[in-house]
């Protein structure tokens, strides 16, 4: 095979995967766009996103990858059975990895924000959100991962070069998606406990 068929091969596969990152990415955007009202009800908030979206590249990029090379050895197969553990305990351990990555995030943030002076929420509001947003984008990113790595690998695709765009791009959207959820959810819980109170 030359180089000019490698070449062919390489953007055969990875152009999809990259298109979809960017039109990801975009609608991520245009989430974020939208929470104007929860920024400012959650002082800080913004800092937070970008070390949510790099966590959840970081974790599931990995977990994608470590799929990937256990497909590649013949370790894991390419179907999801409740009798695999090893795919379950590497889904574990990047759900259990991404969640504690979030809640470590958001604490920093504030401790940072803090010792600037700037205007940030509490510490409970803030580690509230990145725990709910956390375990909600972990499920779905884990779920995403496996599904397309299967899939690309029984259709004959390198699953190393679907593993990067796709976990960006669900990242991105995921991730923003469900900061705006948790967002809702826990100024909602924090405003029926405060009008209880």
């Amino acid at each position: 095979m030359g180089l000019r068929d490698v070449a062919r091969e390489a953007y055969r596969e990875a152009l999809p995967a990259l298109a979809a990152s960017v039109v990801g990415g975009l609608v991520a955007g245009v989430v974020l766009g939208e929470m104007q009202a929860e920024l400012q009800a959650v002082p800080g908030l913004l800092v937070f996103v970008p070390a949510l979206l790099a966590t959840r590249g970081n974790v599931y990029g990995s977990f994608g990858a470590r799929v990937s090379t256990g497909l590649h050895q013949g370790l894991v197969e390419p179907r999801v059975r409740a009798g695999d553990a090893r795919l379950r305990r590497a889904a574990t351990a990047a759900l259990l990895n991404g969640v504690c990555a979030s809640v470590f995030a958001a604490a920093l943030a504030v401790v940072v924000l803090r010792a600037l002076d700037s205007p940030v929420a509490s510490a409970g509001v803030m580690l509230a959100i990145a725990l709910l947003a956390g375990v909600l984008s972990g499920i779905a990113l884990t779920a995403v991962v496996v599904v397309v790595v299967f899939a690309g690998y029984r259709r004959g695709h390198n699953p190393d070069a679907l593993v990067g765009p796709i976990v960006t791009t669900t990242g991105d959207v995921f991730g923003v998606l469900f900061l705006l959820l948790s967002v809702r959810a826990v100024l909602a819980a924090v405003g029926l406990l405060g009008g209880g109170a």
